[in-house]
């Protein structure tokens, strides 16, 4: 089956299977392998990207269910050679540790910023519930969230 999307404001097109999980298409059809796979069950967030802005964990979708779509990776968030602002507070916050969940994390989190530009510390813990830190005991990320909504956190 065809599949045609934008990734990351490239246009992709590619021949897949029907059942190709969006994650592995991102991952083993073009080679974006910052997309992690966790779990395979939608429970970690480890895969969380952007499909037309929202956040999405692509696990659970279909790749050629995004078809069309606008999808954005966490390649895809740097800019010229410049970290996005959340992937920079993730940095300076030391949000991560062991870095398989950053990826996910930092895609959610950047949606979560887009929907709430100012959380509050409960709205960020709770907005990024759906991904998994078996690492940090999500303190630093939840700093990193804040200090990207320009509340502080560093």
């Amino acid at each position: 089956m065809q599949v045609e999307m934008t990734v990351n404001g490239r246009a992709m097109s590619a021949d897949v299977e029907p059942r190709t999980l969006l994650v592995h298409y991102l991952r083993d059809h073009l080679g974006l392998t910052g997309t992690n796979v966790g779990c395979d069950t939608s429970s970690c967030g480890a895969c969380t990207i952007h499909v037309d802005g929202e956040s999405v964990k692509s696990c659970t979708m279909l790749a050629v269910q995004a078809r069309g779509a606008e999808v954005t990776t966490i390649e895809g968030l740097a800019s010229n050679g410049d970290l996005h602002p959340m992937q920079q507070a993730f940095m300076e916050c030391h949000g991560l540790q062991c870095g398989y969940c950053t990826p996910g994390m930092v895609m959610a989190a950047t949606s979560l910023l887009n929907e709430n530009p100012k959380p509050t510390e409960h709205e960020v813990r709770e907005g990024l519930e759906g991904n998994l830190c078996r690492c940090t005991g999500y303190h630093n990320i939840v700093k990193a969230v804040l200090s990207a909504s320009g509340q502080g956190g560093s």
